[in-house]
C-alpha cells in the first residue's frame, strides 16, 4: 500500500478540507488580533507600565509567531495531504511549534507567580519585580523554551521530521530514543501543575484575607480600587489559562489514548481546538477586562486622530499607578493617585 492510500484511509478528505480552512481563518484572525493587542498594550500609558503586561506581550508575540508561521504551513499540508516543502522547513516547523507552545505555558506560569507574589508578598513586590528582573525572566522563558528543542533539532536526542502516517512535522524517535514524553512533562504537565497550585493558593489567600479584614478599607497597604483592579486582572489571567487548557488538553488526550488514529475526526477537531488557543486571547482581553478594552479604544482613537490630536491625547492622559508597576511604591509614596479608565 503506498503512502497516499494510507493517508486517505487515516484522514477523510472532508476532514482535511475543514482543517485547512480553519488554519487559514485562524492564521488571518490570529495575526490581526495579536498584532493589534501588542500595539495597543505598548501604546496605552497605563497598561504599558504594568508588570503583567510584559508577560502578556510575551504571550502575544508567541501566538503571533504561531499564527504567521505554523498555521499557513499547516494549511498547506492539509490541502495537499502531504508535506511538500522539504525536510529542512519541516524541521523548523516542528521546532517553532513546540517551542512556541512552551513559551505560551511558561509565560502563563510567570503571570501566575506574579499574581501570587502580589497577593502573598505585597510589601516585597516592587523589589522582586524590577525592570531588570522582569527582562531576565522573559529572556529565560524564551531561551528555555527554544533550548529544550535544540537536542531533537540537532538529532542528539530524537529528531525532528515528517511522520508519513499523518503528514505532520513532529518529534520522531532516533535509535529507539525520543524526548517527546520528557518534553511533555517538562514543558506542559509541570507548568500546568504549577499554575493550578498557584491559583489555588491565590484563591485561599484572598478568601482568608477577606475573612480577616472584612469591613476594613485597605488590604496590606492597597486601596480598595487597587485591590479590585488586581482581582479583575487575576481573574482574566485565570480565564486565559483555563481556555488554553481546554484547547490543548483534547489534543494531548487523543495523542496518548488514540496513537493509532482510529478516530481521525476527533484528531482533526482536537487539532483545530489547539490552533484556536492562539486566536482567542485577544477576544478574552476585550470581553472580560475593562483596562484592555480601554487599550483597544485608545489605539482606535490614535489611528483616527491627526498627528496634533494624537499628541494632545497622549499629553492629556494621566498615567495610572497600579500595584503592577515596578515603580509603584515610589509613586505611591509621592501620593500620586491612580487614574480610573
Amino acid at each position: 500500500m503506498d503512502v497516499n492510500t494510507t493517508l486517505a484511509t487515516i484522514y477523510p478528505r472532508e476532514a482535511t478540507i475543514l482543517a485547512a480552512a480553519c488554519a487559514c481563518i485562524f492564521s488571518m484572525v490570529g495575526v490581526i488580533g495579536n498584532l493589534i493587542t501588542t500595539v495597543a498594550l505598548l501604546m496605552h500609558p497605563k497598561l504599558r507600565g504594568h508588570v503583567t503586561t510584559m508577560f502578556v506581550l510575551s504571550l502575544c508575540v508567541s501566538d503571533l509567531l504561531f499564527c504567521s508561521i505554523n498555521l499557513p504551513l499547516t494549511a498547506s499540508r492539509y490541502i495537499n495531504e502531504e508535506w511538500v516543502l522539504g525536510p529542512r522547513l519541516c524541521q523548523m516547523f516542528a521546532f517553532v511549534f513546540y517551542a512556541n507552545e512552551a513559551v505560551s505555558l511558561l509565560s502563563m506560569v510567570a503571570i501566575t507567580i506574579n499574581r501570587y507574589t502580589l497577593i502573598a508578598y505585597y510589601d516585597m513586590y516592587s523589589q522582586i519585580y524590577t525592570t531588570t528582573k522582569i527582562w531576565i525572566q522573559l529572556l529565560l522563558i524564551w531561551l528555555v523554551s527554544f533550548g529544550l528543542m535544540v537536542p531533537p533539532l540537532l538529532g542528539v536526542w530524537g529528531q525532528l521530521g515528517l511522520d508519513h502516517n499523518t503528514f505532520s512535522c513532529t518529534i520522531l524517535p532516533k535509535d529507539g530514543r525520543s524526548p517527546k514524553k520528557y518534553l511533555f512533562v517538562l514543558a506542559f504537565a509541570l507548568p500546568c501543575v504549577v499554575i493550578i497550585v498557584s491559583y489555588s493558593c491565590i484563591y485561599w489567600r484572598v478568601r482568608e484575607s477577606k475573612r480577616k479584614l472584612e469591613g476594613r478599607s485597605k488590604l496590606s497597604g492597597q486601596t480598595a480600587r487597587e485591590k479590585e483592579e488586581d482581582s479583575r486582572l487575576t481573574t482574566l489571567m485565570l480565564t486565559i489559562f483555563l481556555c488554553f487548557l481546554a484547547c490543548f488538553l483534547p489534543l494531548m488526550i487523543m495523542n496518548v489514548a488514540d496513537d493509532g488514529i482510529r478516530y481521525p475526526w476527533l484528531h482533526i477537531i482536537a487539532s483545530i481546538l489547539a490552533w484556536a488557543s492562539s486566536v482567542i486571547n485577544p477576544l478574552i482581553y476585550a470581553a472580560t477586562n475593562r483596562q484592555y478594552r480601554a487599550a483597544y479604544g485608545n489605539l482606535l482613537k490614535i489611528c483616527k486622530n491627526s498627528p496634533v490630536a494624537k499628541r494632545t491625547t497622549w499629553g492629556s492622559r494621566t498615567v495610572g499607578h497600579s500595584s503592577n508597576s515596578p515603580n509603584y511604591v515610589e509613586k505611591r509614596n509621592a501620593k500620586e493617585k491612580p487614574t480610573k479608565l
